[in-house]
């Protein structure tokens, strides 16, 4: 008789999603959602396969009168409706598309994005419902999040290292967050030299904070841990609502028939000693501003989402 593959095991406690922008990788691994970023999307630009969603973004976009920054800006919004509805066409469930990172301090602009991304994916059939359109954890992003929310665009806030920013994000009523795992590890890693293991992975046990102050206090945003390192991180992470995992870790998860079990679980979350935090702008940036990792991983991943779209700003420019 064989054994269940613990990729199998982790999806009878989570929901397990793609975290890739290839299409073949997530067919392999049957997750229920995926979702892209900036640097996924760039990267898959440049390879063979999918030159032809870039192409068509560029031949339709040929007679715009719109020039310049605002053209390509255009281009990148159609191509990232593409690769999304192409992986729809894989998931049963829904894919995350990126609100471009130079947008988030902007409440207003970052609001507006998210309402033309959505109305992109709903003039060719596709249900908002199936699209979470994500957002940087800033303050900022937290409270575009809760007027998109009211408005119907579900929210995935990401670049997320602390529990306020997590905080921020329940209260504006966010479908979910990703708590970025590995960035985290990788910071205390660098900073003190050492190698985590298991449950005393500082990325590991933020996102258990995070899940326990959720379901004590009755949050129905869901936490999906992201940017793991190995796989380690995710079986510490089993039962969390949903992971995002990328296809070589996935693959490791496949191939493996060691038992999973299960280590976050709400009744016991609900049980925590974590107390109740009042959060508003200030008591936001100034704890925000004692997390040194947080700001500087919050800051640094800001910019190099941004240096990706600039990067692919440029492939679209040499298009025309």
């Amino acid at each position: 008789m064989s054994q269940t593959n613990s990729l199998e095991q982790l999806k009878q406690f989570t929901t397990v999603v793609a975290d890739t922008g290839d299409f073949e990788s997530i067919r392999a691994y049957t997750p229920e959602d995926a979702t892209t970023n900036p640097t996924l999307i760039y990267k898959a630009v440049q390879q063979a396969e999918y030159k032809p969603l870039l192409e068509k973004a560029v031949a339709d976009n040929r007679s715009s009168t719109l020039t310049g920054g605002a053209l390509h800006r255009k281009v990148i919004d159609d191509l990232l409706i593409a690769f999304g509805r192409e992986i729809l066409s894989i998931v049963p469930g829904r894919v995350s598309t990126e609100v471009d990172a130079r947008l988030s301090f902007d409440i207003e602009g970052t609001v507006e994005k998210a309402r033309y991304l959505i109305g992109l994916y709903e003039k060719q059939g596709t249900p908002r419902e199936r699209v979470l359109i994500k957002i940087a954890s800033t303050w900022e992003g937290a409270q575009a999040a809760a007027v998109c929310q009211n408005e119907g665009i579900n929210c995935n806030l990401t670049l997320l290292f602390a529990l306020p920013q997590a905080i921020a994000c329940a209260q504006a009523n966010a479908r979910l967050i990703s708590p970025f795992v590995g960035r985290i590890y990788d910071y205390y890693k660098t900073t003190t030299g050492k190698e985590y293991v298991g449950a005393e992975d500082p990325g590991v046990q933020s996102v258990q904070k995070i899940y326990a102050y959720y379901k004590k206090f009755g949050y129905q945003t869901q936490v999906m841990g992201a940017s793991f390192r190995n796989v380690s991180q995710i079986t510490e992470l089993a039962g969390c609502d949903l992971l995002t995992i990328s296809p070589d870790l996935l693959k490791n998860l496949q191939d493996s028939t060691a038992p999973l079990t299960r280590k976050l679980d709400p009744a016991e979350a609900a049980t925590s000693s974590i107390e109740k935090i009042d959060l508003d702008e200030k008591t936001f940036r100034w704890m925000l501003n004692e997390d040194p990792m947080a700001t500087d991983k919050l800051s640094d991943g800001i910019r190099k989402f941004a240096a990706d779209i600039v990067q692919l700003e440029k492939i679209i420019a040499q298009s025309f």
